[in-house]
């Protein structure tokens, strides 16, 4: 069962997306909070697979709270959820440790795919979702730690750093091209180094600015 708690200031909205993943069998939302202060003062105790977090919120927006998350070590996979009008704040949410993001308008079946994909060590910087924030991605000037000339990737290398980049897990992109799950993370890992990152979704971004995909 994979745990799941929504942060998100509006009340609709949190009901809603409730009720879509109360349809699956798979996932529990086992919290919730109503802006980004209680966030953080929840997630560390209730521990949750995967937070689904708005950006928009008094006190504390969703960027402080994956901030200071991340600073403290205990920001678990997050999703952002985003509207058309939000795409620098998802952009400095991924840049500060967010997986991914959804529009709030997601269907019940993305809604679940992506939490499973997050909750299996998956990304969802998935450019289709719109073409500004695909503009803003390939333009984007990381300011993480990476490696100015990334050292050159295999053909094979590229082609898991596209599968990463579409959001899909390691033994999704086994399964996808008939090897083992532990050679997927080999060549990941092998990814990670030559780019000088730490992360899958930092080599995603990185590959964006290096126009590398």
């Amino acid at each position: 069962m994979i745990k799941v708690m929504l942060v998100d200031d509006q009340n609709l909205v949190r009901k809603g997306v409730r009720s879509l993943l109360e349809l699956s069998d798979e996932i529990e939302v086992i919290a919730e909070a109503s802006d980004g202060i209680e966030a953080i003062r929840t997630i560390p105790g209730v521990d949750p697979d995967v937070v689904l977090l708005d950006m928009r919120m008094p006190g504390k927006s969703g960027l402080d709270v994956l901030q200071q998350l991340s600073a403290d070590g205990t920001l678990p996979a997050t999703i952002i959820l985003t509207t058309f009008d939000d795409d620098d704040l998802v952009l400095a949410g991924i840049k500060a440790g967010a997986r991914g993001f959804l529009l709030k308008d997601v269907s019940l079946e993305e809604l679940v795919g992506a939490v499973k994909t997050v909750a299996g060590g998956g990304s969802m910087v998935k450019p289709a979702v719109s073409q500004r924030l695909l503009k803003g991605l390939e333009n984007l000037q990381t300011n993480f730690s990476s490696l100015d000339r990334p050292d050159p990737l295999t053909d094979r290398e590229t082609e898991i750093l596209r599968l990463m980049a579409g959001g899909y897990s390691n033994k999704e992109i086994a399964n996808s091209l008939g090897v083992a799950e532990g050679t997927v993370k080999n060549h990941v890992s092998n990814i990670l180094s030559k780019m000088g990152v730490r992360d899958r979704t930092r080599a995603v971004l990185k590959a964006f600015e290096m126009k590398l995909l």
